[in-house]
């Protein structure tokens, strides 16, 4: 259960998500930044409980997709977001709105939830028994909002406008690692895929 949780952090990827909520940062108070925050980890929770229960159902019998087909697509997918992270770095890409659900809305998807982690809660559910799998996922998500807040509430204890600039600078580096380790979860994904097809 430890791997497959720690895999699902690295692709939810709270520093890259840290760095997306610059421009927000900026303009929320504290309290509306941990309640947007919260909404978007719940939004996306539950989608991944969703996929978790009936994703093999939905690709299978409703759509008659072959998963190992999702497997390979996804791992395109979180192959291109690694590249993106390695090459382009910070990229503030989520925007200040008016009403705080559609923010926690845009959080969650696709920042939290997309093909990658959809794909990885229909994996979960092929590994661990219905009771694990939703812990893990409980785990999943709470772990990546208490960083998320503790990288906030850190970030605003610091005092000096150069250390917070460094602070910045240090988390882009994180976020481009990461982008390596995302990177590896994709093919991993792509040779699996095409290995359960073919072979």
């Amino acid at each position: 259960m430890i791997s497959s949780i720690i895999e699902i952090l690295v692709m939810l990827n709270p520093f890259a998500l840290f760095l997306y909520l610059e421009p927000i940062r900026k303009d929320l108070t504290h309290k509306s930044y941990l309640l947007v925050i919260f909404k978007a980890s719940l939004i996306s929770f539950f989608v991944c409980l969703l996929f978790f229960f009936f994703g093999d159902i939905i690709f299978r019998k409703i759509f008659a997709i072959n998963f190992e087909s999702f497997r390979i697509f996804g791992g395109i997918i979180i192959f291109s977001y690694a590249y993106i992270f390695i090459v382009r770095g910070e990229k503030a890409l989520i925007m200040i709105k008016e009403n705080l659900d559609d923010l926690a809305s845009e959080i969650a998807l696709p920042f939290m939830v997309g093909a990658g982690t959809i794909s990885l809660s229909i994996l979960l559910s092929q590994k661990h028994s219905y009771l694990i799998g939703s812990l893990a996922l409980i785990i999943i998500f709470t772990v990546n909002f208490l960083i998320l807040f503790l990288l906030k509430k850190f970030r605003d204890s610091i005092e000096k406008r150069k250390f917070k600039k460094a602070f910045d600078k240090n988390m882009e580096v994180l976020l481009r690692l990461n982008g390596f380790f995302i990177g590896a979860i994709g093919v991993n994904m792509m040779l699996t895929g095409i290995k359960n097809m073919f072979f």
